[in-house]
Formats: C-alpha cells, structure tokens, sequence
C-alpha cells in the first residue's frame, strides 16, 4: 500500500502521523511511504531520517494522492479538497460538532477512521488515551498562567505559599484528562475537586489519592455551587464520539470570580461551557463574562514532540493492519478499529455522529 504523511497545517501543529520508527516498520511490510517535506522538522525529525528509514520525501499533492493518509488533526479545508474517493483517512476526526467538515467528508467519499473512537478489547479509547493524559497536563499549566494578572487573571497562584491559602481548582469529569489534571493541580499544591457522575470513579479516585482530593457527585447544583467558589475550572468531560454536554451555563460562568479561569479541554468535540469557542496557539485566550477562556483545540500540540511519540506508539499497530489487509478486512478482523469508522463512501458510519448531526446511520 502507498502511504502518505503530510505536514500538519492547523496553527502550531507540529505533531506528525508516523515516525521514522514507524516509516521502517511500514517498509519492512512491504508499503511504501510517500512524507511530505518538512512534516517532522519542527520536533527532530529530519526529512534525512526519515529517508534512512526508506521514505520519500514528496509535495503535498504526491502525499495526498496515496491509498491511505495517515496524519494527527483533522482535515483543514484545503486538506479535504485533496482527498478522493475510496482514500483510507485515518486521524481524529471528532466530527459532532463540525458538520462542514463531515459534509465535506461525505462528498469526497473517503474511508474516514477516527483515532477518537476506536475501541480496546475493554471498551476504552486507546488512541485518545494518549493525548487526553497530555492534554489534562497541559490544562493545569494553562490555567495557572491564565491567572496571572499580565493575562487578565486575577493574580491567584495556585500552590499558594506559606500563610496565603491555595488557590482552589475544579474538575468537571474524572477521566483521562481529569485524573492526569488532578495529578498536576494537586502536585502544585492547589485545593482540587473533581466532579464526576460514576460513584464508581468517584471512590476510584479517592482510593488513588488517599483523600488529597475532594470528590463531588456532578449535578447541576454541584457544579452552580463550586464554579463559584473555584479559582480555576477545567472541563475534562467526554462522551465518546459525541458532542460535549453543555455542563457550566452563561450564568455560572457570569457567577465566577472575576479574574478565575476555564479551561476547557472538552472544546474538540464542542466545549462543555456555554462560553467556550475554539482558540488557536496563536490567540489562546479569551476573556468572556470576567473569566480569562483557555479553549485551544490542539492543545497537546504545545508539546508536539512527547505527543507525536506518545500517540504514535499508540496508533502504529493500527496503521500497520490497515496497511496490511486494507480497510475493509481489517474493520472486519478487528471490532475495535470498526468502532473508529465515521463515515465510509459518502455514509455517516457511527452512531454518535448520525445522532448529533442528524445523519441516517449506515446499515
């Protein structure tokens, strides 16, 4: 099979979809790997390497005229304009909230498989594992510097110092991205509570942290009452393949303290608060009903070198079986990467997508 890598191009992305690890894996099988000039320099990874390890490096154009497309992001307008019928896309996709990108998609008739929904043998996400454990890092980090005053914080430091409290953090959503938020905070020194809806995560996470954490049930009520009292709130919430669920309404939002901050983690399938929209590393915040908005959609990007490794090493084994069988084997070899299928030859093909979109699902 003839693969193509290309050069991410949404505002600072460096990530990149194959190594030069995983190029030699892919020529040893037999493929050939078509890299686009440049894809990997920005975080160490040569056009030279990735000729020594038995690539080509070519022009868009050439990378976009393989059987399969494997990159990180999804398709930019420009990006779906170069694909074509029966091409194998593998990427995050999250397309719930993004109807012209799955219209767009739906008209090329390409093999869409998302790295967001593919599935484990246990039902977890394991190629969205990877990014959520960066992204609930990163969140942390953003927040705390969303709080200074050059940002239009309110001047909080989270750790706080000796005979100054702490500054106090919410997380909405005690998964992936929360629990590795929730490590991050707490290691800070903040006052963290997590709020979540399974009482079986909840004693989870309390067990974990040997009660260094406060657990909360996630209700409206909950969430009214502690997003007014926090400094800094992180939206960690995931309904996997669909759209975020709006969690903090405008009015919660408006009842926080002036200067606190949102970060909200959950913007890539649509943000969990009323007041979130999509930022880019260039413009990162924001600053709506008092509150400084941290909604960056490739947040993991900020750190593309440890992403690219951690998510490839998550991804190659995929990409290797669809190189080897071709899609339609491999989907049907393997249940979870089925699960990854959105939309297939101009058909929505999952279900969270259909049901947000308003799509008929595919038999």
């Amino acid at each position: 099979m003839r693969i193509g890598i290309p050069k991410e191009i949404k505002d600072h992305e460096y990530r990149v979809g194959v190594t030069p690890a995983g190029v030699t894996a892919l020529k040893a099988r037999g493929h050939h790997v078509l890299v686009e000039a440049g894809a990997g320099a920005r975080i160490g990874f040569s056009d030279a390497l990735y000729e020594a390890g038995g690539a080509m490096i070519a022009g868009r154009n050439e990378v976009y005229g393989c059987d399969m497309v494997v990159k990180v992001k999804e398709p930019q307008p420009s990006e779906v304009a170069l694909l074509r019928e029966g091409q194998i896309l593998f990427c995050y996709l999250h397309l719930a909230p993004e109807p012209e990108l799955t219209r767009g998609l739906l008209e090329k008739k390409v093999v869409g498989i998302a790295y967001e929904t593919v599935t484990d043998a246990q039902g977890n996400l394991p190629l969205l594992i990877p990014m959520s454990e960066v992204a609930g890092r990163l969140s942390v980090q953003a927040g705390a510097a969303a709080l200074q005053i050059a940002n239009g914080g309110s001047g909080v430091l989270l750790g706080g110092v000796p005979g100054v409290a702490p500054g106090k953090v919410l997380i909405l959503g005690g998964g992936i991205s929360g629990i590795n938020a929730a490590k991050m905070a707490l290691g800070l020194g903040a006052d963290v509570t997590v709020l979540d809806i399974n009482p079986a995560r909840l004693r989870y996470l309390d067990d974990v942290f040997d009660m260094r954490l406060k657990t909360r049930h996630s209700e409206p009520a909950a969430i009214a009452e502690l997003t007014r009292e926090a400094d800094l709130v992180i939206g960690a919430v995931l309904i996997p393949g669909k759209r975020a669920p709006r969690l903090v309404t405008r009015d919660m939002v408006k009842a926080m303290k002036p200067g606190s901050a949102l970060v909200d983690i959950a913007i890539d399938q649509g943000g969990c608060a009323e007041t979130s929209r999509p930022t880019t590393h260039s413009e990162p915040t924001y600053i709506e009903e008092g509150v400084v908005h941290y909604c960056v959609t490739n947040m993991p990007g900020a750190t593309a070198r440890t992403s690219t490794l951690a998510l490839t090493r998550a991804t190659m084994p995929f990409v290797l079986e669809l190189a080897d069988k071709g899609w339609a084997q491999a989907l049907q070899d393997n249940p979870g990467l089925r699960d990854g299928l959105n939309v297939c030859r101009g058909q929505v093909t999952h279900p969270a997508v259909a049901a947000d979109l308003g799509y008929v699902l595919a038999a």
